[in-house]
């Protein structure tokens, strides 16, 4: 519904050479919506219900892993889950078979998890900041169009791809440079996948980490400058620890990405669970076993195929608290400077 008001100002004029040239009686027409209470109700329990899909969401797939953690629970103590060094997981074909039963020790896939990760942020740090530090503080506007976009298309290859270049190209690469110096290096190892995966998150803290230098006040950076710092020493004096709290949040986000990746390592790092910290060896990680686990014709209900929920369960939980922690820093971060 639509309400009209004419309403008529007087004699208008318009100012040309110092001087107010009048013009003719000019009428204003205001338009006034009235919209149904109704409608709005409407418009806003849409929203809500929008908003509440992600939290909606996210309970249904805590509740589904939580209740099939349980059953498995029931199989295998959480002990010898959480602690247990050995990880063979077996489906008994019959009664009397040897070793039927398994181990479901978590420590193994936990260890080549975080060895994977710490590799790629290793790789993705030091990348990541100093070009931010560049793209934020030296570079021009015509460079930062032209190498901005260029790394964030890194973020938008398939991790597959990632993964097909892992395994053809820098594996063969490490292993045939390891022996030349005689090192004997698998053809699937820790290292590649962990090299390949901080490219892949590299776009990542640089971005994030940008934008936090560049949220930094300037008149931080003007009043280093007027104490007589030059400007590198204002980068590394000022405006680095000042943004810090963000840039910590930024690389533990990435942390929690690398954590969740499965392609790269299930095409670079192999599926060999072994409880070692050297990168030229083959290992898997958690994401790696569930795909294993649950591919193929499986018995739901047995513990091989339950301990995948189990697996995804303490993944949620791995990533959960890497997310909590990184967006706490953030907040700290913004309630400081803003």
């Amino acid at each position: 519904m639509k309400h009209i008001a004419p309403i008529r100002f007087g004699r208008v004029g318009v100012f040309v050479n110092g001087k107010i040239t009048p013009m003719a009686d000019q009428m204003l027409i205001l338009t006034q919506t009235i919209r149904p209470k109704w409608l709005d109700r409407l418009v806003i329990a849409l929203l809500a219900a929008a908003a509440c899909v992600a939290i909606l969401v996210t309970a249904g797939i805590v509740l589904s892993l939580v209740f099939e953690t349980l059953q498995f629970f029931n199989k295998v103590p959480v002990m010898d889950f959480l602690f247990g060094l050995d990880w063979s997981p077996q489906t008994a074909i019959r009664a009397d078979q040897v070793g039927a039963g398994g181990s479901f020790g978590a420590i193994p896939l936990i260890n080549g998890t975080f060895l994977i990760s710490a590799i790629a942020m290793a790789v993705a740090t030091p990348l990541g900041l100093t070009s931010a530090v560049y793209l934020s503080e030296y570079a021009t506007k015509r460079t930062r169009d032209w190498i901005k976009p260029t790394l964030e298309i890194l973020a938008g290859i398939p991790t597959v791809v990632y993964g097909f270049f892992a395994a053809l190209t820098v594996a063969p690469f490490i292993r045939m440079t390891g022996g030349q110096f005689g090192l004997e290096i698998a053809s699937e190892s820790a290292l590649a996948a962990g090299i390949v995966m901080g490219i892949m998150i590299l776009p990542l803290i640089s971005s994030l980490s940008g934008d936090v230098i560049n949220a930094v006040p300037q008149s931080l950076r003007d009043a280093s400058y007027g104490l007589g710092a030059t400007h590198s020493e204002t980068i590394r004096r000022v405006v680095l620890p000042a943004a810090l709290p963000g840039i910590a949040g930024s690389l533990l986000l990435a942390a929690s990405r690398a954590i969740g990746e499965t392609m790269i390592v299930l095409m670079a790092a192999g599926m060999a669970a072994k409880l070692t910290a050297n990168p030229l060896e083959a290992v898997t990680t958690i994401t790696v076993q569930i795909v294993a686990l649950l591919t193929g014709d499986q018995e739901f209900d047995s513990a091989k195929t339950l301990s995948a929920f189990a697996l995804g369960l303490l993944l949620f939980a791995l990533t959960l608290c890497l997310n909590v922690i990184a967006l706490g820093i953030v907040r700290k971060y913004r309630e400081h400077y803003d």
